[in-house]
């Protein structure tokens, strides 16, 4: 069985006497179970296992019960610690208040309960972590898997990378396209918008909301004002409400609307947005033609190659709590700006035999990055840069 890289760190944080609470977060169906399983399994530490899936949203009370099971256990079995494991747990309406409560109450006791909290819905988790939980917890962000992982775990090739994405469940089902699509569909897209976002989110335009991620998918690597996205959807209302859809839709880990570089906030906030899914698999199941067509097709695999590079820097960007960009003056653009502190590193996409290197010159010019990178075509192989540790280009 494959072993992601957040493996390590998560069996060290266990392994450490009791300080905070452990928050492994990210988005559906990219192994956040599996590994926890993994590293329970070779944890020299008692543990129980607990999934809120089917507990309903109000029986916050049900977090309280887990809790008391694990008491009993550390006192009857005179353990000196146990790790207690709650899935799925933004589910529960008011369960940070509940989580602070139980774990302070075991601070001030002496009890040795190590508390690992899982979730795929940023948005909820956040919210409650910022409500309640102010210095008793830590987070462990875990992102879509990369090229190398696919490659390492599946035998993937780059290309089939570049289209399929990077879902592992999806991993075995690529002989069969429409079956494919079929489970990226249900497993992940259904499931993220009907059980992460409709469940816990007032949503007055539901329709609205599935209309604006497929739209936003397809458009994947694309800059699009909201104000011509509105043009293209049903009952759109206004660009307020789909602003707000696409933010809900950035912190479920499905797609989110880049801004675009620039020194002034307002700037930013003003920009049209370019549309990256955080996941290339999510703009591929909208392509009507077949992964050995799509790559008969030089432009549109050009913007299918672009997608992929930007879905590997969002899910970076997002681990590493780094900000991505693009950046446009004019006729001059740069693909994408990753941020780190006071640092950036602009980097452009090339597919085809595309030499135009303007928009990179411009830049540096103007904001001085630590690195400008060419992925592709006289530049980075795209293989040797799915590869790399992107910190090192802020070195």
């Amino acid at each position: 069985m494959y072993t992601r890289k957040e493996y390590v760190l998560l069996k060290q944080r266990l392994e450490e006497p009791r300080h905070f609470i452990q928050v492994l977060m990210g988005p559906r169906q990219i192994g956040k179970s599996t590994l926890v399983k993994q590293v329970l399994k070779d944890l020299p530490i008692p543990h129980l296992f607990y999934a809120a899936d089917d507990v309903p949203t109000s029986q916050s009370k049900w977090i309280s019960d887990c809790w008391a099971q694990a008491r009993l256990i550390v006192k009857g079995q005179a353990l000196s610690q146990l790790v207690l494991v709650i899935d799925e747990i933004q589910k529960l309406s008011g369960w940070s208040e509940t989580v602070k409560k139980e774990w302070d109450s075991d601070t001030y006791h002496d009890l040795p309960v190590k508390v690992l909290l899982l979730g795929s819905s940023r948005v909820l988790l956040e919210r409650g972590l910022a409500d309640s939980m102010a210095g008793r917890y830590e987070e462990i962000r875990m992102s879509h898997w990369g090229y190398t992982e696919m490659r390492d775990a599946f035998g993937w090739s780059l290309e089939q990378y570049i289209f399929y994405g990077g879902y592992p469940g999806s991993a075995l089902l690529i002989g069969d396209e429409l079956r494919w699509r079929d489970y990226i569909l249900s497993s992940i897209v259904d499931a993220t918008i009907n059980k992460d976002i409709l469940q816990n989110t007032v949503i007055t335009k539901p329709a609205l909301l599935r209309q604006t991620f497929e739209l936003c998918a397809a458009y994947s690597g694309e800059m699009v004002s909201l104000t011509k996205m509105l043009g293209q959807l049903q009952d759109a209302g206004n660009t307020t409400t789909l602003a707000g859809y696409i933010n809900l839709l950035s912190q479920s880990g499905l797609v989110s609307g880049l801004q675009k570089y620039a020194m002034d906030k307002a700037r930013k906030r003003a920009s049209i947005p370019k549309y990256q899914v955080y996941n290339n698999a999510l703009k591929d199941i909208y392509v009507d033609k077949s992964f050995q067509d799509v790559q008969m097709d030089r432009k549109l695999w050009g913007r299918i190659f672009e997608s992929a590079v930007g879905s590997w820097l969002m899910n970076e960007a997002f681990r590493h709590r780094w900000s991505l960009y693009y950046w446009r003056d004019g006729v001059d653009e740069v693909d994408f700006v990753l941020r780190k502190l006071d640092k950036t590193v602009a980097i452009e996409v090339k597919s085809n035999s595309e030499s135009d290197t303007h928009g990179l010159h411009m830049f540096q010019e103007k904001y001085h990055p630590v690195q400008s990178v060419i992925v592709g075509q006289n530049g980075i192989p795209a293989e040797t840069f799915l590869s790399m540790d992107l910190q090192e280009l802020f070195r």
